[in-house]
């Protein structure tokens, strides 16, 4: 266990996946280590904290109350709150079903596979979005999709130059469009509102404003031929022609050699 002023004198690490150390569990505990904790209990318990109350609550202390331990027993098992963190962020990663790139199933049926499930990571887990820009993102769960997303790209014939900028493009957006739905699911959440009660309440917020007049009347004619009668039904006819404009860019290039 590393003592708290250890913690405090030592640079920031680059991440919990680089330091060489055996998971600490059950069987090297010893020495006053207390029963009934490992890390994979801790990093559930994480994950489930943050889920319900966010990244601005979460805490060690916090999440030794949910454990029904010490804040010290806690870090017998991770060195850092950084370090929980990562292992929460590499566990959620694990939710994801990754295709068989090996099987005859159509690389674009797996990449939409792909996207829908990342976008639902995002929304269910709100914290992600912030935590994948904070720490390398190298655990093994992500890795493997990370691997799995490579494959698939080279399944689609895109000469090597290119598949970089692939990736970037259909998961960027999936990236950006799961992390701004996620606000969205939490903000209605803590207004107690439901997603169509915020979203009415708000265009019409905007459509008294004389300033927005102009704005509001011409996004309003967009929204009609966008289609569907629910936030839901809205967003989902955005990202499945957004995600089939990406996979139509990726066949154009490709048919360019």
């Amino acid at each position: 266990m590393v003592r708290a002023a250890d913690r405090a004198e030592r640079p920031a690490r680059t991440s919990v996946w680089l330091e060489g150390k055996a998971p600490r569990g059950a069987a090297a505990r010893g020495g006053g280590q207390p029963s009934g904790l490992d890390r994979e209990r801790i990093t559930e318990a994480t994950v489930r904290l943050l889920d319900a109350e966010g990244m601005a609550k979460f805490s060690m202390r916090r999440l030794a109350a949910e454990l029904n331990v010490t804040a010290m027993s806690v870090y017998w098992y991770v060195d850092t709150k950084d370090d929980l963190l990562e292992l929460a962020l590499d566990a959620v990663f694990g939710e994801l079903e990754l295709p068989d790139v090996e099987s005859e199933e159509d690389w674009r049926d797996q990449l939409r596979s792909l996207a829908v499930g990342y976008r639902a990571l995002l929304v269910r887990h709100p914290w992600v979005s912030t935590l994948i820009g904070n720490f390398l993102n190298i655990g093994p769960c992500s890795m493997a999709f990370s691997a799995r997303v490579q494959q698939v790209i080279r399944n689609t014939g895109m000469p090597a130059h290119g598949q970089m900028g692939a990736m970037s493009a259909v998961f960027q957006f999936v990236y950006g469009f799961g992390t701004i739905e996620g606000h969205f699911v939490q903000r209605c959440v803590s207004a107690g509102m439901s997603q169509d009660e915020y979203f009415r309440q708000a265009m019409s917020t905007i459509g008294e404003e004389p300033q927005y007049a102009a704005h509001f009347a011409s996004a309003e004619g967009l929204m009609e031929a966008r289609g569907g009668d629910t936030v839901s039904e809205m967003r989902e006819r955005d990202f499945e022609f957004a995600l089939e404009l990406l996979i139509a860019g990726i066949e154009t290039m490709v048919s360019r050699g």
